[in-house]
């Protein structure tokens, strides 16, 4: 089968099509609350290191839960927890419209929400992870992983710029909305017909149990150098938690112009995620993450020093392209060389190191930025990614040396 025929082949599972619209409204929902919640952060209490505490509340549930959650994906029905997932976070979203009705006053109630929707996405995203793999043949995984990748980065790319174009109506809108969103998500995963063969005896709760996706991953040189290189570049690279303040202060452009900022990223990925989805990689698999780490952190030094809209968006479009080859690679490892009795297990861990290097990378830039500003914070982080780019390549060999994704189909 051509390339051209295997991606469109993955849209002929209806399983599939439900699995991609929830992610869909997922990712709509999620990335307009965002937009949302660090606008009211910033709008109630003008710090930086608020909107910090924002990312640091969205991570700390998936660190804490990520062996328990690892754990529930294996041993009980991915679908009903990524659906039960999905409810959870519509009802934090309700919650969080509930508190802006009310009037608001101290911001810390959004901190608790924001953990509720942070406790909900760690269990959702190990069971939609090792969901994924059993919906299509192995031929199709590839182009199954770039589609899925697009839809959500597509939602990526209108959840933000709806999300700042309806707050302007007033964060009640969004929350509301999002909500919506998330009830309609739960319901598609709800409904995939997929059903997986008897496990037999459900595992025990025990160390061992609940410590081997750790320990496969250390097992693993490739999927280990993956992941971790996924997590200090985001972690030292990520500029999403200053938007705002480069919205504000530094562009001059309001919420509007939050919204298009925090788009560019998810719009750069979408297009290449559709390449990869027609023309997936074939060879020198590790070393094109390498380069793509290498311009990521380039384009995060050009977006720091920007003071034009134009240029800032585009440099945030290049960064975001450079992340979905990472990406691409990195869930290829992930998903499709585990066994399927572990593939929970390992997908919590690997969503601990995603939530480490995006939500903590947040709290983390906060930080930076509130000790040496927003702008030589962003700098810093750029140069550092690039550096890590190179020092990986040293440290793990075996990634770099890599050539294709999928050693078994």
């Amino acid at each position: 089968m051509s390339d051209k025929n295997e991606g469109w082949a993955v849209f002929r599972n209806g399983d599939f099509r439900l699995f991609g619209a929830a992610r869909f409204l997922s990712g709509l929902s999620y990335q307009m609350q965002a937009v949302a919640i660090g606008w009211f952060v910033y709008d109630l209490t003008r710090s930086p290191l608020a909107l910090g505490l924002v990312g640091l509340a969205g991570f700390l549930p998936a660190m804490l839960s990520a062996l328990v959650s690892g754990h529930v994906a294996d041993a009980y029905e991915r679908r009903l927890v990524g659906s039960a997932a999905f409810g959870l976070q519509a009802a934090a979203s309700f919650g969080l419209l509930a508190y802006a009705v009310s009037g608001y006053g101290a911001v810390w109630p959004i901190y608790a929400l924001v953990v509720v929707v942070g406790t909900a996405r760690a269990f959702a995203n190990p069971a939609l992870q090792a969901l994924l793999p059993t919906l299509v043949p192995g031929p199709l995984f590839g182009p199954a992983i770039a589609w899925n990748s697009s839809l959500w980065q597509t939602a990526s790319v209108m959840g933000p710029a709806l999300g700042g174009l309806l707050y302007a109506l007033g964060p009640m809108v969004v929350f509301a909305l999002a909500g919506a969103s998330f009830a309609c998500a739960s319901l598609c995963v709800a409904l995939i017909r997929h059903r997986p063969a008897p496990v037999g005896e459900r595992p025990k709760i025990t160390w061992e149990a609940l410590s081997a996706g750790l320990r496969y991953i250390r097992s693993q040189p490739v999927v280990l150098g993956a992941i971790s290189l996924d997590l200090v570049a985001v972690l030292l690279g990520g500029a999403t938690a200053l938007l705002p303040i480069y919205a504000a202060s530094v562009l001059h452009v309001g919420p509007l112009g939050l919204g298009a900022l925090r788009s560019m990223p998810a719009a750069g990925a979408v297009a290449t995620a559709v390449f990869l989805a027609y023309r997936p990689l074939r060879r020198h698999a590790g070393l094109r993450m390498l380069r793509a780490v290498a311009v990521f952190g380039l384009a995060t030094v050009a977006f720091g020093l920007s003071t034009s809209l134009p240029l800032s968006m585009a440099c945030l479009f290049v960064t975001g392209a450079a992340d979905m080859i990472s990406v691409y690679v990195r869930q290829s490892f992930v998903q499709g060389e585990t066994p399927d009795a572990m593939r929970g297990r390992v997908a919590a861990v690997n969503t601990v190191f995603i939530g480490a290097s995006n939500e903590l990378g947040e709290f983390e830039s906060g930080l930076l930025a509130a000790a040496i500003g927003a702008v030589p914070a962003v700098v810093a982080g750029g140069a550092a990614t690039v550096a890590v780019a190179i020092a990986w390549g040293r440290l793990f060999p075996a990634l770099r040396d890599r050539d294709r994704l999928l050693t078994r189909s």
